[in-house]
């Protein structure tokens, strides 16, 4: 940028541009554990915008590269968190499992060992009460068969592991998509379709039966047509129940209405009813603010009902309440199977 140099009085100007990417305002945060040389390895920085990312990290570093796909495709903003090498995502994980607010977590190593250290991570906040989904590549050269057994390696229904890698680089590919769940806010829209951007392409094209075999083994499938690359079917890699075969989890949007209706419950009776007295009167409040949020998850489609809501004083503990209810999940539209009766 040159300002002028003349003699004269005035008011003088001047400027600049930069292809600005910043966070989507409506996305959630995701969480990024991948190698770095250029920063202070297991500490988070959270990024907003692209050109923060380059200043913290350096322009050489893929982890900017990640950052920039992951707000382009929809996250509000990341806590992204320097390894500097395979040992050093232990730590990654931990200090991303103490921030409250990271929806997904993703990393960019293809190490199945560091992918279930992942999963633990994921689950392990995800019990304490900040509810998350993990996002992993799958190996760059990986068959079909290879990409089935490696989900099996994870099997839970807080893993989405995605393939095929993107031919720049094998985290990008896992950093698009989880950079498009951040940014859906409607947990009951599935994941198939969602166009991902600034990928610049895909390894391979898998066929419809490769296709199918995927999905069913637990992977999140890609494709590029028409120009776009998109994600063919979101689900989880959570396939088995000890050794039985399992498709409950299997639509990456079932966890997601899981993870948006309880928090709901339980941060408004948190914020309505701190400090209350466990009496018949209380227990009815909180069973009515109870049924108003379902109700509210109801009319916006994310649930199809709700029953049995129950607000009780446990018998072995009088300063315990205990909610009980039931809820069905909403399922997304996969597919739509037209025939017709043609008459001639």
């Amino acid at each position: 940028m040159t300002m002028t140099t003349h003699e004269r009085p005035g008011v003088y100007s001047a400027y600049d541009a930069s292809a600005v990417v910043s966070g989507s305002g409506g996305g959630k945060v995701v969480g990024l554990a991948a190698l770095c040389t250029g920063a202070a390895a297991g500490e988070a920085v959270r990024i907003t915008r692209y050109e923060d990312a380059v200043s913290a990290f350096g322009s050489g570093e893929e982890i900017c590269e990640l950052i920039r796909l992951l707000l382009l495709n929809g996250a509000a903003a990341v806590d992204a968190v320097p390894a500097a090498d395979e040992s050093g995502y232990a730590a990654a994980f931990a200090a991303l499992e103490a921030v409250e607010d990271v929806a997904v977590v993703v990393c960019d190593s293809t190490t199945l060992a560091v992918q279930q250290a992942l999963r633990d991570s994921v689950k392990a906040a995800s019990a304490a009460r900040r509810e998350r989904i993990g996002v992993a590549a799958g190996g760059e050269t990986e068959t079909v068969s290879q990409l089935v057994t490696r989900a099996e390696g994870l099997n839970a229904e807080r893993m989405v592991l995605v393939a095929p890698a993107d031919p720049s680089g094998k985290g990008r590919a896992a950093a698009a998509v989880a950079g498009a769940i951040a940014g859906e806010n409607d947990p009951a829209v599935p994941l198939g379709g969602a166009v991902l951007r600034g990928l610049s392409g895909l390894k391979v094209q898998y066929s419809d039966n490769e296709i199918d075999l995927l999905v069913q083994g637990g992977v999140t499938p890609l494709e590029s047509a028409a120009g776009e690359i998109s994600v063919v079917r979101g689900v989880t890699t959570r396939t088995k129940n000890g050794e039985a075969a399992d498709s409950t989890w299997q639509e990456l949007s079932t966890i997601r209405i899981v993870d948006d209706v309880i928090p709901a419950v339980r941060n408004s009776l948190r914020a309505k009813f701190q400090r209350a007295k466990n009496t018949e009167q209380s227990r009815g409040a909180i069973r009515a603010q109870t049924i108003l949020e379902l109700e509210n998850k109801l009319g916006r489609e994310i649930i199809t009902g709700y029953d049995g809501v129950t607000v009780t004083a446990l018998e072995e503990n009088p300063t315990v309440c205990l909610v009980e209810f039931s809820f069905t999940v909403t399922h997304g539209l996969n597919q739509i199977w037209l025939t017709a009766h043609v008459t001639v």
